[in-house]
């Protein structure tokens, strides 16, 4: 069996990158981590994959009907998926009751436009970054992760460039 890939994206503000939809066109499934801004961008990832999606912080309109939280079966893996969690290190009350609940393989967050890689109670948990234009964060990321044959985690980070045009150093 070939690996599956799975794009994972966070904190998209209204903006998907052209190059990630390239990129994204040729995954199994779509994770979206919160904080969409624009329900057009979720319509668009469907169009590439399956997409799993959680509502952010600033996500209204037909957007706030999306789950705060969600749990999705990928080739025999759980994964959570949340939006505000804090960190690995400092974990917010929400992601230590999901981690507890659901006993996830994984768990991808948004929130704090920093890509995070680490283990929380036996969990990967993957902070993307932040895909869009907006907020603090000097470059824009996202990442792939695999379940290869083994059925072991990998991943890359896709790193998409400066956050807005008028960076330049």
């Amino acid at each position: 069996m070939a690996k599956t890939t799975i794009g994972l994206i966070s904190d998209t503000h209204g903006y998907l990158d052209p190059d990630l939809v390239e990129i994204f066109g040729s995954v199994d499934h779509i994770i979206h981590a919160g904080d969409v801004g624009k329900a057009e961008i979720i319509q668009k990832l469907n169009e590439l994959a399956p997409t799993t999606v959680v509502k952010g912080n600033i996500d209204g309109g037909e957007m706030r009907f999306y789950p705060l939280e969600e749990v999705v079966e990928i080739r025999g893996k759980r994964i959570a998926v949340l939006h505000i969690a804090g960190s690995p290190k400092s974990p917010r009350k929400a992601a230590r009751e999901l981690l507890a609940r659901e006993r996830p393989d994984a768990i991808i967050v948004g929130h704090s436009h920093i890509p995070v890689v680490g283990r929380v109670r036996g969990a990967l948990w993957i902070n993307p970054g932040a895909a869009g234009r907006q907020g603090f964060h000097h470059v824009r990321t996202a990442a792939l992760l695999h379940i290869n044959d083994e059925g072991e985690f990998e991943m890359d980070r896709i790193i998409l460039g400066p956050r807005s045009r008028h960076l330049d150093g």
